[in-house]
């Protein structure tokens, strides 16, 4: 047997492990249960694949994340480590298979969903395996009192029974002190050693900005180090937006959300891994199990919508120890949209039992039937019938997909093909006639290659933004020019696929889910005031805040916040004077807005901002519906 230096020196190329790293190794070397909590980017994968190497068998992990299990997969097998992964869309045939080389092949990682522990043949092979060790990534998932609890995390536990004496760990990078003893309960851990590592990072910056113009700030911001950066933005659209605002400005940016194909997922991945692109613009999904040493910011362009997740996005940066910054960007409008899209959205017990009634009659399922069937649609098409409002449907099936009635895939099947019938001479004439369709189809040409001699997969979303205008623009553009036999255009509308996993039993079905959905509900009030209260505190150290919530004691202000550095240039009353004589004197020549003033007045911009405020409260300003401001008495 290899020592822990050994297995590291051999396959990693390290010499040492990163703080508490070793402590948790030798305790499940010891076989002993383990609960480890450390910090994003803190090495928790090592934590598990040392030991897994070190001792005889195979190491099941589980894992709630598909691609962060393929890419931990692949990085094994590079460096000549026997590992798979237990991913969804595999034939029951080929999962018999390699449930036999987990137990005859001499595997030494197997990577699967908690789903998968539901599968009887799964079950009964796992008895089998000779496994060494249970690892159970982003562990708070089995917790009610998590951020982003799934019930088929309860059945990790029925491990206990088919492995007796094998020893569980625990992982995870966020976990409050209640949460961390339900883990423990649920996972059934035995005298469990709890390793903590401290969440505070002294090189990183926790900012909250109150800003008019997000856009503005943003490319400020990035201005400062121009090194890497993720901007964390809500919706598709919005990534493609602001990617391409960034680049407008001169700034290598690339958006990633889920409507990208596999492929251009990993194109615009490596891009920016290897430094190619500089600023990745993602939806929060993005960054699981990524490990970017050099990025530099982290801009949220909205309130997050649990601390949670926040500090999660947030530990993305500065994990090579240079001084970075995590920024939340925020103005009064973002309130109310932050509880509009987590709140006013989530799905009732009735809303939850309507959508499953409205699935199983659009796929015409009947009643005792519908188990493994794989289904696929569109899911607008399917709003629009039967009128259900978008966002609390797809809350709705993203519940049902945690609580195993069904799996949902947004993989989107859909697959759109162009291929230009006329010469280039003649397209340009074309678009001479008709200019409404002159951005989409040089867009087309400047994005892709060879539409002339062949089908090309075009992606509408990426054409939409570039173009300036909508995916449904788009799509319309391309059947009339498909219409006017100038271009051979397919579009195939399915989007979404879905797997029932239990039959259709109705009533009996969704009642079992009562207590789960209200207490989604409840938990998710819950966590967006502690967001709110987190962002509205002007007073205390960011950091200091979030790792009291993270139940650490003995903080110390970090020095470095948007609430610490300012602390030493505190609005004085005569600064405020100076302002407010230097305002009146701009807005007596013409109206500015916010973004203006603070370009050409030599004060902070907060400063500035909280003049701003005050004048406006007292009547001195008004708003025009430009965003600028301008003396009342004007």
């Amino acid at each position: 047997m290899n020592s822990p230096e050994e297995i590291l020196k051999k396959y990693w190329g390290f010499s040492s492990f990163r703080p508490l790293q070793k402590e948790v190794i030798n305790e499940i070397i010891a076989g002993r249960d383990v609960l480890a909590l450390m910090p994003t980017g803190g090495g928790k994968s090592l934590c598990y694949q040392v030991p897994g190497l070190m001792k005889e068998g195979i190491c099941m992990v589980i894992s709630p994340l598909v691609a962060l299990m393929e890419d931990q997969v692949k990085a094994l097998q590079e460096k000549g480590i026997k590992a798979m992964a237990l991913t969804g869309g595999i034939h029951f045939s080929e999962v018999d298979s390699m449930l036999d080389n987990c137990i005859y092949g001499n595997y030494k990682f197997l990577y699967l969903s908690p789903e998968r522990l539901q599968q009887d043949l799964v079950r009964e092979r796992i008895k089998q395996m000779p496994v060494n060790l249970i690892a159970i990534d982003e562990a708070h998932c089995i917790s009610q009192w998590g951020h982003d609890f799934r019930p088929a995390y309860l059945n990790i536990a029925d491990l206990r029974n088919l492995k007796p004496g094998v020893p569980f760990i625990g992982l995870t990078a966020t976990a409050t002190a209640p949460v961390v003893k339900d883990i423990a309960k649920q996972l059934q851990l035995h005298e469990p050693v709890i390793h903590q590592r401290s969440f505070h990072r002294d090189n990183l910056a926790y900012e909250v900005k109150e800003v008019q113009d997000k856009n503005y700030y943003l490319e400020q911001a990035l201005k400062e180090h121009e090194e890497s950066a993720i901007i964390y933005v809500r919706s598709r659209k919005a990534t493609v937006e602001i990617s391409e605002f960034l680049k407008k400005k001169g700034i290598s940016a690339s958006s990633f959300h889920g409507g990208l194909t596999r492929k251009e997922k990993s194109e615009r991945l490596q891009a920016w891994l290897q430094d190619r692109v500089r600023v990745m613009v993602g939806t929060n999904a993005f960054g699981m199990g990524i490990d970017k040493a050099n990025v530099r910011t982290v801009v949220h362009m909205n309130l997050p919508e649990s601390l949670e997740s926040y500090f999660q996005e947030a530990g993305r940066a500065g994990r090579n120890g240079a001084f970075s910054r995590a920024i939340i960007l925020t103005n009064q409008s973002d309130i109310p949209l932050l509880k509009n899209q987590f709140l006013a959205t989530l799905p009732s017990v009735e809303f939850v039992k309507l959508v499953y009634k409205k699935l199983n009659a659009y796929f015409r399922i009947a009643y005792g039937e519908g188990e493994g069937s794989v289904h696929h649609f569109n899911f607008y098409d399917f709003c629009s019938k039967y009128e259900l409002n978008t966002l609390q449907a797809y809350n709705t099936l993203l519940l049902l997909d945690r609580t195993s009635v069904l799996n949902l895939s947004e993989q989107f099947q859909k697959k759109t093909k162009v291929r230009f019938l006329v010469s280039n001479k003649q397209l340009s004439y074309y678009l001479e006639a008709n200019p409404q369709a002159d951005a989409v189809v040089k867009s087309i040409l400047r994005t892709y290659g060879g539409a002339f001699e062949n089908n090309i997969e075009i992606n509408i979303s990426v054409i939409a933004g570039k173009a300036g205008t909508t995916q449904e623009e788009v799509i319309s553009i391309l059947k009339r020019l498909h219409k006017e036999d100038i271009a051979e255009f397919e579009h195939d509308q399915h989007d979404t696929r879905i797997t029932f996993l239990v039959p259709r039993e109705d009533e009996t079905t969704i009642n079992p889910l009562i207590p789960t959905i209200k207490l989604q509900i409840s938990g998710k009030t819950k966590k967006i005031a502690q967001v709110l209260e987190y962002v509205e505190n002007k007073e205390r150290c960011r950091s200091r805040q979030l790792l009291e919530y993270f139940g650490e004691e003995n903080t110390r202000d970090c020095g470095i916040c948007s609430v610490c550095k300012p602390s030493a240039e505190k609005l004085t009353r005569d600064g405020m004077r100076k302002i407010y004589f230097e305002i009146i004197g701009l807005l007596e020549q013409d109206e500015h807005s916010s973004r203006e003033m603070t370009e050409k007045l030599s004060f902070p911009e907060d400063h500035v901002l909280q003049v701003l405020r005050v004048l406006v409260e007292k009547g001195a300003l008004t708003v025009t519906g430009g965003n600028k401001y301008k003396l009342s008495h004007l």
